[in-house]
């Protein structure tokens, strides 16, 4: 689902640090919609791509070496379609209940950053534009949805 017009495509991760086991009650509502969120997402104009594992999502994943911390990245055509999608149905509510699955942190948890088209980054990549969010604030290299940037010109 790559835009053949488009050079540059936006890649986006955020990490959570779960409150409880995946498995425990208290994630029970949170794994619940995981499945149906996914669903919206692939099926979201402009959603190109989410990082997963052979099980259907990313929850296996873990970054930073931090058994809590869980990691969701996807690529988007822009960050218009990124936002539409964040804010409305499922997601939305998922994201309005995101304190009662996991902890509040202060640092940057979520950065974006253009990918050429058709690239896939990895979570070693994401790594990297959250260390460079944290330590340098938005730049072209790794920014937020609130302070962006343009695509890297063709």
């Amino acid at each position: 689902m790559t835009n053949p017009i488009a050079p540059y495509e936006l890649a986006q991760v955020n990490i959570a640090r779960l409150k409880a086991p995946l498995d425990s009650p208290e994630l029970k509502p949170f794994m619940d919609g995981l499945e149906p969120v996914n669903a919206v997402a692939d099926a979201a104009d402009g959603f190109i791509w989410r990082l997963q594992t052979e099980a259907g999502d990313a929850t296996e994943l873990r970054v930073f070496g931090d058994d809590w911390l869980m990691i969701n990245m996807s690529v988007w055509r822009d960050p218009n379609a990124l936002t539409a999608f964040m804010y409305q149905g499922q997601h939305r509510e998922l994201l309005g209940r995101r304190y009662e699955f996991f902890e509040r942190i202060e640092e940057a948890m979520t950065a974006l950053w253009w990918v050429p088209a058709g690239h896939r980054p990895t979570p070693q990549d994401a790594e990297a534009r959250l260390v460079e969010l944290r330590e340098n604030g938005p730049t072209a290299t790794a920014f937020t949805l609130r302070t962006s940037f343009p695509p890297p010109s063709a």
